[in-house]
């Protein structure tokens, strides 16, 4: 069962460069030269959705690693699912208007806990037998 937690890290592998080409596109789209980070809101919008992805995907995947090996793949590439779908809800609401964002986030952010959580009990268990 673990090739669908594989499945589902290289789906947020592949998220998180399409996410990170998005970056490239928006600095010609809105003549933002590196190093500047910051210019037109569109840009910076954009940017900020990378750079959050990146902060929750360091949160992400040990988490759905831990659950998928101590509790269940099955249930941890499910829950695993869920929180690339937020990111991606995330992504698309932020790219619109920064207000948008929150429906995404919430997703992402409370499959993150449900995935930390579980790891934590399946750990416990396993300590415990």
């Amino acid at each position: 069962m673990l090739p669908w937690t594989g499945l589902i890290t290289a789906l947020t592998l592949l998220l998180y460069l399409f996410i990170t080409i998005n970056v490239g596109r928006a600095r010609a789209k809105y003549k933002v030269l590196p190093p500047q980070m910051t210019g037109n809101p569109d840009f910076e919008r954009v940017v900020r959705v990378q750079q959050n992805t990146l902060e929750q995907t360091v949160f992400f995947l040990p988490a759905l690693w831990l659950f998928s090996l101590y509790l269940s793949p099955f249930w941890g590439a499910g829950i695993g699912a869920v929180w690339l779908i937020g990111r991606i809800v995330y992504a698309w609401g932020y790219y619109q208007a920064a207000e948008k964002r929150m429906i995404g986030f919430g997703i992402s952010s409370l499959s993150g806990i449900v995935l930390l959580l579980g790891s934590l009990l399946g750990i416990i268990r396993s300590l415990v037998q």
